[in-house]
């Protein structure tokens, strides 16, 4: 699709269409679709490199190994994290994942002690997730994440597609539960996130991530105790440019 044509459109009215035109498709048609025919060279794949990534790296790299992957490197993800993501990039043999990090100025004035995090957690995602990413899509129309229904109640309802901000955000694998992300996991022999066995179903930056109790949501280890269970990037509001606005 060319800048033009995409500019035109009206993003809701545009993914309404395609949840009607992809129900019923398996995660590998949606993604051969979104990356091979829809959005060629202006579609990433946003990946925390978390307990259950491997499956959609997996996923995205036999549609195409090249296919841009934006990591979000906080500053304050667990060693494991940042050892599992060089992991399964060896492995699955990507070759264009962009790490983006907090911009330093922000971090100056913001967070210089490192404790934001304690104080204000909104305030900490905003300037090392929801920032960095909004800077990160910038040359794409498009983005893929790994959001499943089941995984909390905020969640229950997310489409296949939808509009997000100036773009479209790709969640292929919206209705898969855990016995598929499980079975997929041995069918391909994928490497596990180290702290799963901890007890952490969802791993984000470790100040704000706890092991889950039998039977919680598995996102009830993230900002625990706190009011929150976004990071923010899926609910953000920052003003963002897309190729749309640069033509």
């Amino acid at each position: 699709m060319t800048a033009l044509a995409f500019a035109s459109l009206d993003l809701n009215d545009y993914a309404a269409s395609l949840n009607a035109q992809l129900q019923g498709r398996g995660a590998e048609d949606v993604l051969h679709i979104a990356i091979r025919d829809l959005f060629p060279r202006q579609i990433a794949l946003v990946s925390s490199f978390g307990a259950e990534a491997a499956v959609l790296l997996h996923l995205v790299a036999a549609v195409d190994k090249t296919t841009p992957v934006l990591f979000l490197d906080t500053g304050k993800l667990f060693d494991e994290t940042l050892r599992y993501r060089d992991a399964l990039i060896d492995r699955l043999s990507l070759s264009d994942v962009r790490v983006l990090t907090p911009d330093p100025k922000l971090l100056s004035a913001q967070d210089d002690a490192g404790t934001l995090w304690f104080r204000d957690a909104e305030a900490c995602c905003r300037i090392r997730k929801v920032e960095p990413l909004a800077r990160g899509l910038k040359p794409f129309a498009a983005w893929i994440n790994g959001r499943k229904r089941f995984q909390a109640a905020t969640r229950q309802h997310i489409p296949l597609v939808e509009a997000d901000g100036a773009r479209l955000k790709f969640n292929p694998l919206a209705d898969w539960g855990p016995a598929e992300i499980e079975a997929y996991f041995i069918r391909h022999n994928l490497p596990r996130h180290p702290l799963v066995a901890q007890g952490y179903p969802s791993i984000g930056c470790a100040p704000c991530t706890q092991p889950v109790a039998a039977g919680d949501d598995a996102r009830a280890g993230r900002w625990q105790g706190a009011d929150k269970t976004e990071c923010g990037i899926h609910v953000s509001t920052l003003p963002s440019s897309s190729p749309r606005d640069e033509e």
